[in-house]
């Protein structure tokens, strides 16, 4: 069964399109969604849980109708908005709690959970502080405890990095990896940050003004490239055009020269090369797909929801 199935998929806000025929199958994992603001990532996902009606097509989650089985896939799904949405005067402890009773789990299994969920997000020890005195990164953990709270088959974070500083979000980062792994629970990770994905998820989904533009998994956009890459401090035309000049296909790129790696030969010819013309070299490697290259031709979009 698939995570979730798309069949034609259209939201639109008068002129706005914010889905425009999406067509996709998710399969379970730890799924980056990505795609600049205003591309369709929040407004999926607001259809996938029943607080926004498409406005033609159709979805699935985990083989539930998104308009007719809505309270079936809320018992299943958790959900981690981007924004700020909790109670300043209150704990984690209360709150998650009262949010584990709303997902129908009684008191005591209730109590259990929540303290388990915010053991594993890095709360425990404070969990009954009130929330209006946490700082932001502890507010997105007790975001990913309540989502986790009543044990969903899938999780659904939009933008959980949101408002962190680097260190706080590779923390969070490694919390949502951890998540996936510790708990087998599938993800759909919302962001518009293309790092944030290639360190979490294994399956990608770009989208690009409501439209899909690619879906596969992430080794498959990050695979090497025939190009070397060989970068030095300085003379990268000299060496260009040594190698030109030694009958290859070379290009200057700033402090780079690439050239069209054609056999393992080439290795040795950089190498002499380099040291005939005393080059202070910094490094030399088979070029990689960039994740960025998915939307490198990919019309601009200009504003409207996400």
């Amino acid at each position: 069964m698939s995570l979730i199935e798309t069949i034609s998929l259209s939201k639109h806000y008068g002129p706005v399109k914010a889905l425009d025929g999406l067509n996709l199958t998710v399969e379970p994992g730890i799924i980056g969604l990505v795609g600049a603001n205003g591309a369709g990532k929040s407004t999926m996902l607001k259809i996938m849980l029943g607080l926004l009606a498409p406005t033609s097509g159709r979805a699935t989650v985990l083989g539930m109708d998104v308009v007719t089985e809505i309270r079936g896939i809320r018992k299943v799904v958790g959900y981690m908005p981007e924004h700020d949405c909790l109670p300043p005067d209150v704990s984690a402890t209360e709150f998650v709690t009262h949010m584990a009773r709303i997902s129908g789990l009684p008191r005591t299994a209730a109590r259990e959970r929540t303290a388990e969920v915010l053991r594993h997000v890095g709360l425990y020890e404070e969990r009954y502080r009130q929330i209006g005195g946490y700082s932001t990164g502890m507010k997105q953990r007790v975001k990913l405890a309540q989502a986790l709270v009543h044990d969903p088959q899938l999780l659904l974070l939009d933008v959980p990095t949101n408002g962190l500083d680097p260190t706080g979000r590779d923390e969070m980062l490694d919390l949502i990896k951890r998540t996936g792994t510790d708990f087998g629970i599938s993800i759909v990770v919302a962001s518009h940050l293309l790092g944030e994905i290639e360190q979490v998820c294994t399956y990608l989904l770009a989208v690009d003004a409501g439209h899909l533009l690619s879906a596969a998994p992430i080794a498959s956009f990050t695979q090497r490239t025939p190009v070397l890459a060989i970068e030095v401090e300085e003379g990268a035309d000299r060496l260009a055009a040594a190698m030109i000049g030694r009958g290859f296909k070379a290009k200057q790129d700033d402090n780079c020269v690439l050239l069209v790696l054609e056999d393992d030969a080439i290795y040795d010819v950089v190498r002499d090369a380099v040291a005939e013309l005393e080059l202070p070299l910094v490094r030399m490697e088979q070029e990689r797909r960039r994740l960025e290259d998915i939307f490198r031709d990919a019309p601009a979009v200009s504003g409207g929801p996400q």
